[in-house]
């Protein structure tokens, strides 16, 4: 029996962000007229004076923003705050504004894994074959290749259209672990799907399998209890909480989390995707009416970038391993299987070279007949929504795929002001009826597959640690299509129209929260 969960838990975690920089904000505000009021009353005719200088200051610092690289609505927005109210865009800049902000977690600068030659020389080679073969495909694997993440053959993909059959696939591998089991997720909650995972992976750490868990504190605030962590730690799980929120409460950095979905078996198996380790990604409980989410498998050589990556993020939290990393390495070849693959990661500490941004607007970019894209977030950089709509222009059949049931209302809002234009552009929106479509995916020409934790917005592209794979011609995009296709059919075609008579008020509204998506 699906059951309903708890209202009062299931915003918990946005309440209290919300609320501490909702105060934060009020806080500066309050600061910005008590100093008005402070220099008029003490100063009396040389506040003027003092005001100005501290406009000055605003405007000196404004002036830094817009010259530092990184994104132009980042830029905006500080630039408004620091030149109308110069007091609290101050002091709000030094919190939130700086780059140094995501270097302050604690996070050791740790160097990626180091590539055998053998494999960086096989990457290359993969590269020419796929150049060869489709060369727009073969310019973004290269960018990619650039960054340090390599490309794949002989590595199958299985793509999984729900949790449930998601949540089976991944705990029958787990129980078949022989050397190690790494996860990586922003939510690991309690339930029937923990339950039925920790019973897996207590026998396996009982069996000498190494098991190491990473978890975002801030995403399981009120889903994971410090008995079930003591369990596991009982158990011989070794269990890293990703930027604890009761250590930087201080300093404000709830925006930084480790949104990553990852699981890696022995190195020959690895998943990624949009479903996290709780009880509604398998429609188990009803939060926001049906749950519809995607992930894939990837079996082979692919399966070590991710493990590469669990191992870098492991290294920066702090943590070592009992071996070297070559200990870690898969122990079998992979199948023998068309196509390539290509694992990658981003990360804040990346900014503003934001490798997740870049592949979308490529793959966006080199659209040459279709492009499929599901996202529960839409809040992009105007260089994206340009080129959605050059892509549609220019005869691409152009297809976004959303929630009709939001999770965050607000977010939600400022979405609304994008589809417009994309609408009037010719894209075509779908709003998925049963409930959330949470799933992260772009499919481009029935050639190139996209899956991972990556949401269309700011905090994915900015400020999130977030993962995902490429899939290139390979049958998986074949399983994502005919998915794509049968959430269409139960999802309503959004109309211009219908974008038209939204009332005034919530447009209005929309508009001004537009203003901060960034903190959104």
């Amino acid at each position: 029996m699906h059951k309903k969960l708890p209202h009062p838990t299931e915003r918990t975690e946005r309440r209290i962000s919300a609320v501490t920089s909702i105060s934060m904000c009020a806080l500066t505000v309050i600061a910005q007229i008590i100093t008005t009021l402070l220099l008029t009353y003490f100063l009396r005719e040389k506040a003027s004076y003092v005001y100005a200088l501290l406009v000055f200051i605003g405007a000196i610092l404004a002036i830094r923003v817009y010259q530092r690289p990184g994104s132009p609505s980042y830029k905006l927005v500080w630039m408004c705050l620091l030149l109308a109210l110069p007091v609290s865009g101050m002091i709000l800049f030094c919190l939130w504004g700086g780059t140094h902000q995501a270097k302050r977690l604690s996070l050791r600068n740790v160097p990626p894994v180091p590539q055998r030659e053998s494999q960086c020389m096989g990457s290359e080679a993969n590269l020419s074959r796929l150049k060869r073969q489709s060369p727009a495909w073969g310019r973004l694997a290269a960018y990619l290749q650039k960054r340090g993440f390599l490309l794949y053959r002989n590595t199958a993909a299985k793509y999984f259209g729900d949790g449930t059959a998601f949540f089976d696939d991944l705990i029958d591998h787990m129980s078949h672990a022989e050397i190690y089991i790494f996860l990586e997720y922003y939510i690991l909650a309690e339930g029937q799907v923990w339950d039925r995972i920790f019973r897996v992976l207590k026998e396996k750490a009982a069996a000498g399998v190494e098991v190491r868990i990473i978890f975002d504190d801030f995403g399981n605030l009120t889903r994971l209890s410090d008995t079930t962590l003591q369990a596991m730690q009982d158990a011989g799980i070794e269990v890293e909480v990703f930027n604890p929120v009761h250590r930087y409460v201080n300093r404000i950095y709830f925006n930084y989390r480790d949104h990553r979905k990852i699981a890696v078996i022995d190195g020959q198996f690895a998943y990624t995707g949009g479903i996290n380790i709780a009880d509604e990604y398998a429609n188990l409980i009803v939060r926001f009416g049906h749950w519809k989410d995607s992930a894939v498998r990837i079996e082979g050589e692919g399966a070590w970038g991710f493990a590469a990556q669990f191992i870098q993020m492991w290294k920066m939290i702090g943590r070592t391993l009992s071996n070297e990393d070559d200990y870690y390495r898969p122990r079998h070849d992979g199948p023998e299987a068309p196509g390539f693959c290509q694992p990658f990661t981003d990360g804040p500490l990346n900014n503003p070279d934001n490798p997740i941004e870049e592949t979308y607007l490529q793959l966006i970019a080199s659209a040459k007949r279709l492009l499929y894209l599901t996202t529960p977030y839409y809040a992009v950089e105007e260089s994206m929504q340009k080129t959605l709509c050059i892509a549609a222009d220019a005869g691409v059949d152009v297809r976004l795929m959303i929630p009709a049931v939001p999770d965050h209302k607000l977010t939600y809002m400022v979405a609304e002001t994008y589809w417009g234009e994309l609408l009037r552009h010719g894209v075509k929106i779908y709003k998925y009826s049963p409930g959330f479509l949470h799933a992260k995916s772009v499919l481009v020409d029935r050639e190139v597959a996209l899956i991972g934790s990556t949401n269309m917005d700011y905090r994915t592209f900015q400020l999130h640690y977030e993962c995902g794979v490429l899939l290139y011609h390979m049958p998986a995009v074949e399983e994502l299509l005919e998915d794509l296709d049968h959430t269409m059919a139960e999802s309503a075609r959004y109309t211009l129209e219908e974008w038209e008579q939204r009332p005034w008020h919530r447009r209005m509204f929309a508009s001004i929260l537009k203003l901060g998506a960034i903190w959104l």
